[in-house]
């Protein structure tokens, strides 16, 4: 996979050290350079593991003899979505991407980039110690190094509304996708049917509907 040409994401990141008692900055979340580069390169490189699923398996369902890149990790309510859904689902990992390249946090708007992120999250720790992130050595090592860089575990609080989606994986919750369903109401999940996975949540601004697939 060739990656896009890195943004310059010490300039869309820069973070302030100042340690001044009244600096908002210092006192909340800082995307750094260097996690936000990781975050970029680890979305690319799912969206085209998503996409060559499409090209390899199209619309067939998700069964366990392997061959899947990406799609048999997602809960198995979804593994009979067509090559259509999963095309979108794919398209959700460059959109997050694109949010970076813009110098803003990616901040899901819809389930299907919820799941994004949090595949995006649980492959990023290993891909920096394993150093398989699909950046080369120059390029971490031309911005700038903090402390908090790869701090994985303050990501879900500030990136994520909940991490409601993550029950969809519990074999004893089937069902709790649909809004009608009494653990979900329970839990005010919302919609969570395959069907609303591109749907914007009601607090986010919907994704511009003409933006176009990468493959």
């Amino acid at each position: 996979m060739a990656l896009s040409p890195v943004p310059h994401f010490a300039e869309l990141f820069p973070v302030c050290r100042c340690g001044g008692g009244t600096c908002g900055r210092c006192s909340g979340f800082q995307m750094a350079p260097r996690t936000a580069a990781v975050l970029w390169s680890l979305a690319q490189m799912l969206a085209d593991h998503g996409y060559d699923d499409v090209e390899e398996h199209g619309s067939d369902p998700v069964r366990h003899e392997g061959g899947w890149s990406l799609f048999d990790r997602y809960p198995r309510m979804t593994w009979d979505q067509d090559a259509g859904w999963r095309r979108q689902a794919a398209r959700a990992y460059d959109d997050l991407a694109s949010d970076l390249e813009n110098g803003g946090l990616p901040l899901p708007t819809c389930p299907a980039e919820e799941m994004a992120l949090h595949m995006i999250l649980q492959d990023a720790p290993p891909a920096v110690a394993d150093d398989w992130t699909g950046l080369d050595e120059t390029t971490l090592a031309s911005l700038p190094e903090y402390p908090d860089d790869f701090d994985w575990d303050a990501m879900p609080d500030v990136l994520l509304q909940d991490t409601d989606i993550l029950q969809l994986f519990e074999p004893g919750l089937d069902g709790i996708e649909d809004p009608d369903d009494e653990l979900n109401m329970a839990f005010a999940m919302g919609d969570y049917r395959p069907s609303a996975w591109f749907q914007a949540f009601a607090s986010m601004q919907p994704r511009d509907e003409r933006r176009p697939f990468r493959r």
